[in-house]
C-alpha cells in the first residue's frame, strides 16, 4: 500500500500555543492522592510531591494544568482547601462518591505546578456556587494584598500572588450528571456575571464558557449557540470534550474515531463565528479543548465507576491502555495539531492514574502507560507553525458506535485515509517534524514526503510505536513493553522523504532542515 503527502513551507494551517500541549488533573480516584501528591512516599519532597511522578511528568512535557475538575469542580467550596490542614474540613464529594479530606487544595496545587514549571488553569464551581465565589477566588489568588481575600492567601504563606491567567468558567453544565446542571440560559447568565466579576478584580484573565460536554449531547449545537450569545464579548474560549472509545470491539472504526474531534472542531468554529456574525464582529473565540483521551473500559454507568462507602482516594477510572489505545490517541494528537489555528488550549484528561498516561503504585514505582509516548513525543517536538499536509491514501469505510445510548449515539463516517498525519515546523526554521499514523491493521505503508521550500538534510529522529499484539499493555513489572523504537530504512532524496510505516503503527520523523 502507498501513500503520498505534500507539505509546502508556505501553505500553514496556523501556529501551535504552548497550551495546545496541556493536561488535567482533578480530586478524582488516585489522581491526587497516590498520584502526584503522596506524603510519606519513599520518593516524596517535604511538600509531599512525588518526585519519581514529578520526573515523568517533565518528561512528558504539559504545559498547561487543569484543576480541580471536572466533574468535582460543580461542588467544590474552594476555602476548604486552603489555610491550616489540620483545620480543613472533610466533605463528601457527590460528583465520585468518595470523601475529599481537603489536605491538598489551591495553594498546593500552585506550588506543584510552579515545581513541575506548568501553568496553573483553574476552574470555578458554577454548579452549587456561582459569581460571588468566583471573583473572591480570584481575589484570594491574583491580588497583591490590602484585602480581606488576598490577606488571606499571605497569612496561609503565599506572600505574592498566584497571577492565574486562565480560568474556566464551570464544567459540563450540560451534563443532567453534574451538581446543578443548567439550561443554556441559566448557564449562559450565571457565567456572563463570573466572567465580568472576574475580570473586574483582574482584566488580565482569560476566559473558557462550556460547550458541549460531547458531540452526541442531544443540545449540541444549540447549547454552543445560546451560551454565546449571553457570553460573547466576556470570554475568549469555548471548551469542549471528547473521550474516544472502542465499546464496539472494531478496531478500525476505533482508529478513525479521532477523525470525529476534526468535525467536531470545525462545527463549534463555525457556530462560534457565526455568532460574530450575527453582532458584525471580527472578532474570534478560540477552542480550549480542556478534556480529551481515550477512555471506554472503565466508563459506564455511575455504580460501575464508583467504590460504596464514600473512601478516600479510591482506585476507580484507572484504565489500563494498550497498544490499540495508542494508536487511536495518537490520531487524537494528529487532530489537535491540525486545528492549531483554532484550538489554542487543550488538556489530555488526566495525568496520573485515572484515564492517564502515568501509573503509580500507592508506596510503589510510577511507570508510563502506552499512551505516554505520543503525547510525549507531540509536546516535545510538535511546538511550531504547522503546515498543511496533502494526504493522497487509500481510504476505508468504518462506522463508529457508542452503545450506550440510542441512534443519537451512532455516527457513520464517510471513508478515511488509512494514513493520518501532521507536519509541525519548529520555531527556529530548523527542522520540520512528520507525525504519521498508519491505520491499516494488516499492510505497511510506503510513504512519499514531497518537502516544498524545505530543504531537508537529514533525518534528525525517525521513532515508531508499534506491537504485534494490539492488546499489550505496560504495567509495573513490564514497564516497556510498548515504547518508541528506532523506525529504519527513512531516506531523503531530491526534495522528497521515503519510508515505509509498519502496520498499526504511529510513526514520529524528525528532519533537520538547510
Amino acid at each position: 500500500m502507498k501513500a503520498h503527502v505534500t507539505i509546502d513551507r508556505d501553505v500553514a494551517i496556523g501556529d501551535t500555543h504552548e497550551r495546545l500541549f496541556g493536561a488535567f488533573v482533578e480530586h478524582l480516584g488516585r489522581c491526587v492522592y497516590g498520584g502526584i501528591f503522596e506524603p510519606g512516599h519513599p520518593e516524596a519532597n517535604e511538600k509531599g510531591f512525588r518526585r519519581d511522578v514529578l520526573a515523568l511528568v517533565k518528561e512528558l512535557a504539559p504545559t498547561i494544568m487543569r484543576y480541580p475538575g471536572g466533574n468535582f469542580v460543580s461542588g467544590y467550596n474552594w476555602e476548604d482547601g486552603v489555610g491550616p490542614v489540620e483545620q480543613r474540613p472533610r466533605r463528601l464529594d457527590l460528583a465520585w462518591m468518595s470523601t475529599e479530606p481537603n489536605t491538598f487544595g489551591t495553594n498546593e496545587f500552585i506550588d506543584w505546578c510552579r515545581e513541575a514549571q506548568i501553568e496553573p488553569m483553574l476552574a470555578v464551581n458554577l454548579g452549587t456556587r456561582g459569581p460571588d465565589a468566583a471573583r473572591n477566588l480570584v481575589e484570594y489568588c491574583n491580588h497583591p494584598g490590602g484585602t480581606a481575600w488576598s490577606d488571606l492567601r499571605r497569612a496561609h504563606g503565599w506572600e505574592k500572588p498566584h497571577d492565574i491567567r486562565f480560568w474556566c468558567l464551570g464544567n459540563e453544565v450540560d451534563g443532567p450528571w453534574q451538581m446543578e446542571h443548567k439550561t443554556a440560559w441559566e448557564y449562559g447568565r450565571v457565567a456572563t456575571e463570573s466572567a465580568k466579576m472576574m475580570k473586574w478584580i483582574d482584566p488580565r484573565l482569560e476566559l473558557a464558557a462550556c460547550g458541549s460536554s460531547a458531540r452526541n449531547m442531544p443540545t449540541f449545537g444549540v447549547w454552543e449557540r445560546e451560551v454565546l450569545e449571553h457570553t460573547f464579548d466576556h470570554v475568549e474560549f469555548i471548551s469542549l470534550h471528547t473521550y474516544l472509545n472502542n465499546y464496539a470491539d472494531d478496531m478500525p472504526s476505533f482508529l478513525a474515531s479521532a477523525d470525529l474531534m476534526d468535525s467536531f472542531i470545525d462545527e463549534i468554529v463555525a457556530i462560534a463565528d457565526a455568532v460574530a456574525a450575527e453582532r458584525r464582529s471580527d472578532r474570534r473565540l478560540m477552542l480550549s479543548f480542556d478534556e480529551w483521551n481515550v477512555w471506554y473500559r472503565t466508563r459506564g454507568k455511575r455504580e460501575g465507576r464508583t467504590v460504596p462507602g464514600w473512601p478516600v482516594a479510591p482506585r476507580i477510572l484507572e484504565e489500563v491502555y494498550t497498544m490499540g489505545d495508542a494508536l487511536a490517541f495518537g490520531g487524537a494528537c494528529i487532530s489537535l495539531l491540525n486545528h492549531a489555528d483554532r484550538v489554542k488550549a487543550a488538556c489530555l484528561a488526566q495525568l496520573v492514574n485515572a484515564i492517564a498516561p502515568i501509573m503509580t503504585e500507592t508506596g510503589g514505582p510510577a511507570w508510563r502507560q502506552t499512551i505516554f509516548h505520543p503525547f510525549a513525543q507531540m509536546s516535545n517536538l510538535g511546538r511550531g507553525r504547522v503546515l498543511k499536509s496533502r494526504v493522497e491514501s487509500e481510504t476505508y469505510a468504518t462506522n463508529y458506535y457508542d452503545p450506550r445510548g440510542t441512534q443519537e449515539h451512532r455516527f457513520a463516517m464517510p471513508t478515511v485515509p488509512y494514513l493520518k498525519s501532521a507536519a509541525v515546523h519548529d520555531r527556529d526554521g530548523g527542522f520540520v517534524t512528520l507525525f504519521l499514523l498508519n491505520r491499516h491493521l494488516q499492510e505497511s505503508l510506503d510513504l512519499e514526503v514531497e518537502l516544498r521550500g524545505l530543504q531537508a538534510t537529514e533525518v534528525a529522529l525517525a521513532r515508531q510505536l508499534r506491537h504485534d499484539d494490539l492488546s499489550a499493555v505496560n504495567t509495573k513489572d513490564a514497564p516497556d513493553t510498548v515504547s518508541p523504537a528506532a523506525l529504519e530504512g527513512v531516506r531523503i532524496a531530491q526534495g522528497r522523504l521515503t519510508a515505509t510505516l509498519p502496520a498499526a503503527s504511529w510513526n514520529v520523523v524528525r528532519l533537520r532542515l538547510a
